[in-house]
């Protein structure tokens, strides 16, 4: 143990009020007062008492917050595709063309665990039931690798000239899991070079970076620890993504050297980024009809949403409020407010759902450390298994874990663009465990291989009833590149990789 080292984080923390985490210091080995110390020296304890205080009068200002302020998003802020082909066909041009000249990147939000479907892999691992038994990374990273080959078509490149950079945030409970699951060792070497990577993409594509961790708080700020030598911490929320992008990055545990992933995407050229989280099976990784919405409004921040189901819906609503985008919880809106309809179109007002499917420019996002400054942290309140100071007892504490959404940012973009896509095509998350009426895996396998139906149908092909088909997304994105299927009726169920795969189910 280093004795300065120990007087100066010493110091520090009796000057936030927090010398109370070392009060089990003497009963720690010299190995365990090496690994507390490391910890204690990672937080910014100064900050952890300014954040507290902030966030614990916020959550006291909104449950006096008025929904007077609510509206609906301004008409020149949205739009939408659902039965709009030819508004499609414009936008996914204009996001084509950016993603041939490679100034796209795709952020993957991937910090949870399936506790609740339960398993402990990462969420990202799991199996839907798909005839393929793909798990939702693998579905993810091949819509990356088809959209590709649709791009470079489409611009008339060379196969293999156009490469979309695929960062994946993890969490300290995933992080090594997750490397595992696309062929990586906890150094960053290759666990079998026979098999390829990253399911199929270029080794350098695929980038993994950690979301940050805060300290779980007692009511009063006073940190919490997990055990004597060990700080009991939590993730911060989603919106940890922004201060994410800041870290410095080693080759041994991210798969890259550089000073940040925001240092990367200025080297690689990016100029916008699709973000999105891990549990949609439906998601259009890189969408190219979203991006070409945002940047026809020349937009710095966006949100793909989907009408709500109705209107006592549970689920937050892009809207805006005190003259600024946010999103809205439903808990916020009033029965009226819910109910109220679009007088032209009929539709709901507030309609809007938030789906975690978000669009910046790399310039909005290096922009988001000033915007964090002025936002507070949302309070979680929890019975969180801690050691009482100071008799050691060990149990569960009425405590607090504050955590940021990644739509904390929305209020601050100047240009914001909403785009409206139809549910079935754009949203089915996996929430719930095998059996649960919504949610679930067998939602999730149901909506999927009703969209491959319609892709195939669309393309001219009939299915016999009770024939499911499962389209590998290397042979189609969007429902594109299936015209050979054109007046043909599938007799048989079974998944299809290749064209060939797909005539012997004919």
């Amino acid at each position: 143990m280093s004795a300065p080292r120990y007087d100066e984080l010493k110091a520090r923390y009796d000057a936030a009020q927090q010398g109370h985490v070392f009060a089990f210091w003497d009963t720690l080995s010299t190995p365990e007062q090496a690994a507390f110390l490391a910890q204690l020296a990672a937080l910014d304890v100064a900050r952890i008492s300014a954040i507290h205080s902030a966030a614990v009068a916020a959550d006291e200002a909104a449950k006096h917050a008025s929904a007077d302020d609510i509206e609906p998003l301004p008409a020149d802020a949205f739009a939408s595709v659902v039965d709009a082909p030819d508004l499609v066909a414009q936008y996914r041009a204009v996001g084509l063309d950016a993603l041939a000249r490679g100034q796209v990147a795709v952020l993957l939000m991937a910090g949870g665990q399936g506790t609740r479907l339960g398993s402990s892999a990462p969420k990202g691992c799991y199996d839907i039931g798909l005839p393929s038994h793909k798990s939702l990374f693998q579905l993810q990273a091949e819509r990356i690798r088809r959209l590709q080959t649709v791009a470079e078509q489409e611009a008339g490149k060379q196969p293999g000239e156009v490469k979309i950079r695929w960062y994946i945030m993890t969490s300290e409970p995933t992080h090594d899991a997750t490397r595992q699951f696309f062929g990586w060792g906890k150094d960053g070497e290759r666990l079998d070079r026979s098999k390829p990577v990253n399911f199929g993409l270029a080794e350098d594509q695929v980038v993994f970076f950690k979301q940050g961790v805060l300290p779980c708080l007692t009511e009063d700020g006073k940190i919490l620890l997990e055990s004597p030598g060990k700080v009991a911490v939590a993730p911060g929320g989603n919106g940890g993504l922004y201060a994410a992008l800041r870290e410095p990055l080693t080759q041994r545990t991210n798969n890259l050297a550089a000073s940040s992933i925001l240092a990367d995407l200025a080297a690689q050229g990016t100029q916008f980024v699709h973000a999105y989280g891990v549990d949609n099976c439906l998601v259009k990784v890189a969408d190219p009809v979203f991006l070409g919405a945002c940047l026809a409004r020349s937009a710095e921040c966006g949100a793909k949403v989907v009408p709500k189901a109705h209107p006592t819906e549970s689920v937050g609503v892009v809207a805006r409020r005190g003259g600024r985008f946010a999103v809205v919880e439903y808990s916020e809106i009033t029965p009226a407010q819910a109910a109220r309809r679009d007088p032209a179109t009929g539709a709901l007002a507030l309609r809007a759902a938030n789906i975690a499917n978000h669009f910046y420019t790399r310039a909005f996002l290096e922009r988001t450390r000033a915007i964090e400054a002025a936002l507070a942290y949302h309070v979680a309140r929890k019975q969180i298994p801690s050691v009482a100071v100071p008799s050691g007892a060990r149990g569960k504490a009425p405590g607090m874990k504050l955590e940021m959404f990644v739509f904390d940012v929305f209020p601050f973009a100047e240009r914001f663009a909403v785009l409206e896509g139809a549910r079935a095509e754009e949203f089915s998350p996996l929430k719930n465990a095998p059996g649960a009426a919504a949610d679930g895996p067998e939602t999730s396998r149901r909506d999927l291989l009703a969209q491959q139906r319609r892709f195939l149908e669309a393309a001219g092909a009939a299915l016999a009833e009770g024939v499911e088909v499962e389209l590998s997304p290397l042979l189609s994105y969007a429902g594109e590149g299936l015209e050979s299927v054109r007046g043909r009726t599938f007799v048989r169920s079974g998944h299809a990789e290749t064209l060939s795969d797909l005539a012997a189910l004919w």
